[in-house]
């Protein structure tokens, strides 16, 4: 299984840009173009439900080493062998997503700003995610805080940081000049054309200079 530190790009798979029937051939496609990470999220569906779709994609991801994360409910974790599950601001705190599974997992948060990024840490998160970055339907109520903080909270915050929000490879190259060094992305994958082949564009951009 991949260790976080080595993960550059983490895609989501979001129910609301793709189709339940279509779960298991984007998910292949996104495994095809070596993705890093694989977060499961479905904001309109009951925990039952995402338990029984992360039971049908964890064979698929595991096989190929790839962590998958659940986003928002850790007790999907006690009974799936998921190798995470991600909160928000609004979620769970870290220790009580972790005893909700019951065993040792990947906790990520959600963070919008400086003081959230050193919180998270301080909490114990094993990632966070940091953003919008850029304004995106997926968050329509968050205003987007930019580019300026990212060289930033790199300084600030020790565990791995994914940027997000609105990232698609056009502005990719922004984004990790910045100082940007893993980014979550969302739609720009889940509508590419070619899914396996966006996604190892983003990867040949998010390969660190040797």
């Amino acid at each position: 299984m991949r260790n976080l530190t080595d993960c550059r790009l983490y895609g989501i798979l979001d129910l609301s840009y793709v189709a339940v029937d279509d779960m298991e051939r984007v998910a292949a496609a996104m495994i095809e173009g070596e993705v890093d990470v694989i977060q499961l999220r479905a904001k309109k569906s009951p925990a039952s439900e995402i338990g029984d779709l992360a039971g049908r994609l964890h064979p698929m991801t595991s096989g190929a080493g790839i962590p998958l994360i659940v986003n928002d409910y850790a007790e999907i974790a006690a009974t799936i062998p998921v190798e995470g599950v991600h909160v928000g601001q609004d979620d769970d705190a870290i220790a009580i997503a972790r005893e909700k599974a019951g065993r040792a997992i990947i906790v990520g948060r959600s963070t919008h700003s400086l003081e959230q990024a050193n919180a998270a840490q301080r909490e114990g998160a094993d990632y966070i995610g940091f953003g919008p970055i850029f304004a995106t339907p997926t968050k329509p109520d968050y205003k987007p805080i930019g580019m300026e903080n990212i060289r930033r909270v790199h300084d600030d915050v020790e565990v791995p940081i994914f940027c997000i929000g609105g990232i698609k490879i056009d502005n990719l190259g922004e984004v990790i000049a910045a100082g940007a060094k893993r980014v979550a992305i969302v739609s720009g994958i889940l509508k590419a054309p070619d899914i396996a082949k966006y996604v190892r564009a983003c990867k040949a951009l998010l390969e660190p200079e040797t």
